[in-house]
């Protein structure tokens, strides 16, 4: 199926690792133009040529701190100056750390906002104007959590936050709609990245002997598909809500989990 993406511009974030390299790469395998962003200079550069190497199409890499306006506008305004404009933000971040309620300080309260709600305000608020001018409308993504339909425990930070951007989303996808910009969120559930293997619970068994491969099969234990995900497999699903084929999916939560999550909405 041809997703119609070529020739589009797409600005993901958190991109050098994990779910939004992956979903960075999708798009540019369908022959996106793609700017990628994260703090890690050496490791988005070595991203971007990784993803160029592979997918033939053009990656722009600019280092960008999500918690910083200034740098938000920066990023913004290199991707419309390199290409004209953006078509399609999938805006992604990394995670809060873990902690209970008494254990989390104001400080990092407000870092958890600036982190994960407030710079998706600030993400949209700036790529808006161009996206109203490009033909075709646009595609705003957004890379939840599957803690938007289920608290996850210990990740309180996560669990509080997170349900505001899918709140912000269903808001903009009725306020941006006469534009035909759509807005949609991704949930996933546990995926096969960095942040899963060095994450406390494998941690945990590794401290009691355990591999790796151990680990992954006892966390796969009550997903129904039996496993855990692969980052390209949310990519794709990223890739096809970016594309002319969804122009019709507006406003909606999907989760990409192995059917971990039970409920019905």
């Amino acid at each position: 199926m041809d997703l119609g993406l070529a020739g589009k511009v797409a600005l993901v974030t958190a991109a050098s690792k994990g779910l939004g390299r992956a979903s960075a790469a999708a798009l540019a395998a369908e022959g996106a133009m793609v700017v990628i962003a994260s703090r890690h200079r050496e490791t988005l550069e070595q991203t971007a040529q990784e993803i160029r190497q592979a997918s033939r199409s053009t990656v722009l890499a600019v280092p960008t701190d999500l918690r910083h306006s200034g740098d938000i506008t920066s990023l913004v305004t290199r991707a419309v100056d390199a290409f004209g404009g953006i078509d399609i933000l999938v805006n992604n971040t990394g995670a809060p750390p873990a902690g209970k309620f008494e254990t989390l300080s104001d400080d990092q309260w407000q870092e958890a906002f600036d982190l994960i709600f407030l710079s998706a305000v600030r993400l949209i608020r700036a790529v808006l104007p161009s996206m109203r001018e490009r033909q075709g409308g646009g595609r705003i993504i957004q890379i939840v959590s599957s803690s938007v339909k289920q608290p996850v425990a210990g990740l309180l930070l996560s669990n509080a936050l997170r349900p505001g951007v899918v709140g912000l989303a269903k808001t903009l996808s009725v306020e941006l709609a006469p534009y035909q910009i759509t807005v949609n969120n991704v949930c996933p559930g546990r995926m096969l990245t960095d942040r899963l293997r060095e994450g406390s619970r494998v941690q945990g068994y590794l401290a009691r002997g355990l591999t790796e491969e151990e680990a992954l099969r006892d966390l796969a234990k009550d997903i129904p598909l039996g496993r855990i995900g692969h980052p390209e497999e949310l990519g794709a699903l990223v890739a096809f809500l970016a594309s002319h084929q969804a122009g019709y999916i507006t406003g909606t939560t999907i989760q990409v989990d192995g059917g971990l999550i039970q409920s019905l909405f």
